[in-house]
Parts: structure tokens; sequence; C-alpha cells
């Protein structure tokens, strides 16, 4: 007699059959060992060939009704839109603790994903991913231009925090920017359609194939416009880098004027149970809900929230002051920013906007020159030098007159004849 041959086929069977139905209970073993007892009892006058064929036939026909069940139930799965966790590797850059995309080289990062959708950062732009699973991606641009092309999935859900803004996509193809200098936002949709929603609207703004939208915190005031067909093909994630920020150490070279302190802000008690990050500021920020953040800063305590909030809570908190025009509070966080985290990136950039928010003030000329030179010295080659020494050259020569904002002027021209400020700076050095 002929010994039965192990199937490949069969294996496979059992081995689904086992992953799917778990281990057996008590009870179903001592049922399972009665049947079988009683199928090979001596009483049966069945030739023990048929009983080994038989028992095997019962094993392959049990087998396959459960595969089939089983492919049926994730067949139903698959119908209901419960799509696998979305996965992503990042090409040119790595992920840090908070999600935060850190860039290796020079020429940017791409972020793949494994559903087809693909994110493009350009050089130098600060990015992270705020989460990542099965129902999309929450992506955030803090600075910089990114490209996206979002596969179309009826059941994915994307939003893209840019700077204050938030966009909501399902499938589509746009690239956005944010310069935190020019309070600027920028986007041009080239396929699909995307949602807008941020401090210069009331709503959200719907957007459509072609349209572009440029959003100016500064001015207040928002344009949408339609796109010509070469404009669209020329939009490519390999536009102009944006710098880079490393920030060196905060001393500077020589002795500069200190802004003047100011006076502790008053502040309920501290409520323990909530601290800012409980809050999602980043969000309320980024769907213009200013108030809302400022109401909280005064629930939980400012003097404590000071204290204690994150370096993005505490950046939420500033702007929001900002664009409320409460400018000693928003003094106060960048200042804690400043102290609390000497080694974080966004120090530089709180060094550049304690100059905005000095401007801002009545008597803050002089402290707004410090702040910019303060920059100016530790971010020699930075990403908002050209920002800061237009700026210091315009409030020098309101405060002291155009003779001493002439070397000013020549300075940045030299540096940045195209710049926001060329033109300020040959009226300066016009005969």
């Amino acid at each position: 007699m002929s010994e039965l041959k192990e199937s490949p086929t069969l294996t496979e069977a059992t081995d689904l059959c086992r992953d799917a139905l778990g281990p057996p209970t008590t009870a179903e073993l001592d049922r399972g060992l009665d049947g079988f007892l009683a199928r090979i009892s001596p009483t049966k006058t069945r030739p023990r060939r048929f009983v080994r064929w038989s028992l095997a036939g019962v094993a392959v026909a049990v087998c396959t009704l459960v595969a089939l069940q089983v492919v049926s139930v994730l067949r139903q799965r698959w119908s209901a839109g419960e799509a696998p966790t979305l996965a992503y590797r990042v090409d040119g850059g790595s992920v840090l603790e908070g999600g935060y995309l850190r860039e290796s080289g020079h020429a940017g990062m791409n972020v793949v994903f494994n559903e087809g959708s693909r994110l493009t950062l350009a050089p130098g732009t600060r990015s992270r991913l705020r989460v990542v699973d099965r129902d999309g991606a929450h992506v955030a641009i803090e600075r910089g231009r990114g490209s996206f092309q979002v596969a179309h999935k009826s059941n994915r859900r994307w939003l893209v925090d840019v700077g204050p803004f938030l966009v909501t996509v399902t499938g589509t193809v746009f690239t956005v920017s944010w310069d935190p200098v020019s309070e600027e936002f920028d986007l041009r949709l080239r396929e699909g359609s995307v949602l807008v929603s941020g401090p210069v609207s009331a709503g959200e703004i719907p957007l459509r194939a072609g349209q572009r939208l440029v959003a100016n915190l500064a001015k207040v005031e928002t344009v949408i416009t339609e796109d010509t067909p070469d404009q669209m093909s020329s939009e490519s994630p390999s536009a102009p880098p944006v710098p880079a920020v490393t920030p060196p150490g905060l001393q500077p070279s020589a002795p500069r004027p200190s802004p003047a302190p100011v006076a502790p802000v008053a502040s309920k008690a501290f409520t323990p149970a909530k601290l800012a990050s409980d809050y999602q500021w980043s969000r309320k920020l980024a769907r213009g809900q200013w108030d809302r953040i400022l109401q909280d800063a005064n629930r939980i305590g400012v003097e404590a929230t000071l204290s204690e909030a994150s370096s993005e809570d505490l950046f939420a908190l500033a702007n929001a002051a900002r664009y409320r025009h409460r400018s000693d509070l928003a003094r106060s966080a960048l200042l804690a920013e400043r102290r609390r985290f000497p080694e974080s990136p966004r120090v530089l950039e709180a060094t550049y906007l304690l100059g905005r928010v000095e401007e801002a003030r009545e008597s803050g000329t002089a402290q707004a020159i410090a702040w910019y030179d303060e920059y100016l010295t530790c971010a020699p080659t930075g990403p908002l030098v050209g920002e800061a020494l237009g700026r210091k050259m315009t409030l020098t020569d309101k405060l002291e007159g155009p003779a001493r904002a002439r070397s000013l002027a020549d300075e940045y021209l030299r540096r940045f004849p195209k710049g926001n400020y060329a033109g300020s700076a040959r009226e300066l050095l016009a005969p």
C-alpha cells in the first residue's frame, strides 16, 4: 500500500484554517476525539485505507470551506473600505522624534506612500508628519514649499497645515508654500479640488483645478486667479530652494542694546489638569481661531503657559497674539521661546519676529533695530537676513536719517540686488 504524499495545497489550506480559526477549546478537542474514535472503532467494517482517505477528504473539504469563508470576509472588508494602514518611506532625509522631517542633503526630500501618494519638499522646507494611519495623513509645512500628488482614495482623508492655513484634500495634485517672513500663503491647484481655511476667511474656500490662491496676512488680502496651462505645467517641485536654518550660538560677538523688559502679563491661576498641548493650538492657528488660543491661554494662566508650554505651542501663542495685535503677549511668548529652548531652530526666527513685534509699538523702533542687529550677527547667512537687513535699513533711516542708513542700503544692494527692499535702498543712495 502506497503512503499518502504531503500536498502543498493541503498544507497551505491547513495553515490558513489554523490561523483563521485560532486554537481549539478543550470542549472542541473532546468532541473531535470522540468522533475520531467512533470512526476507527473495531465494530466498523470499513477498510483502513478507506478510513484514511475519508479523513483526508474531510480535512480538505473543511479547510476549503474555511478558506472560502475567510476570503469572503476579507472581500467584504475591502469592499467596505477598510484599507490597510498607510505606510511611507522617506527619500533624501529621515524622520525625527515628533514626526519632523530632516533633510540629509541639499536636494529636498520625497515622502512616498504605499497607496500611491507622494510629497515632494523643496530644499530647506521645514515639515512634519503629524499623523499617518489607516484613515489618511496629516502633514504640516511650517516654512517652505511642498508639492502633493494625493492618490484618489475615497476613504483616505488628507489634511495639510501650511502656516496658519489648513488644506483639506481627497485626491489631487497641488503645490503649496508658506513664507513666515512675509506671512504669505500660496497654493496652485493642478488637478482635483481642495478646501482652504485660515485667518483670512470666515469659512472654507473651495478651489478647483487651475486655480491659484494667494493670501497675505500682513496686507489682509486674499486673491484667487486662474492659472494658464503654461503656468500650471511650469510649476514643479524643484523650484528655487528655501535656505535651511542651522542655528549657531546666540551670543553676540559684541555688546548690543538689550530690549527693555516687559511687565508680566496678569493671568489666572494655573490649572494642572490642562496643559497648552491639550488644546491643539497649532490646529486652531491653522483654522484662524486666534481668539480661542488667547482664551485658552487665559484659562490655563498666561504665566503658567509661558513656563510649561512646548516650543510649538509658544509659537502658536505668539502668532495668535501678533495677529490680534497683542504685542505684549506676543513678545513674552517669543522671549520664553528663546529662554526655554535655546537650541531650537525656532530661536532665530523668534529673534527676527521680536523685531517685528517691537515695530508695532510706538516707541519700539530702537529695540526693533537691536533685535534685527542680533539676528544679523547670530545668523549672517540665515534665511531671514535679507528681511532683517532691509528692516534695519528702513528703521535706521526713520530714526537717524538717510546719512546713517546709506551704508546699510549699499550693503543691501550688494547682497540682495533684487530683494524686497532694493527700491528703498536705491532711493537712499540716489544723489
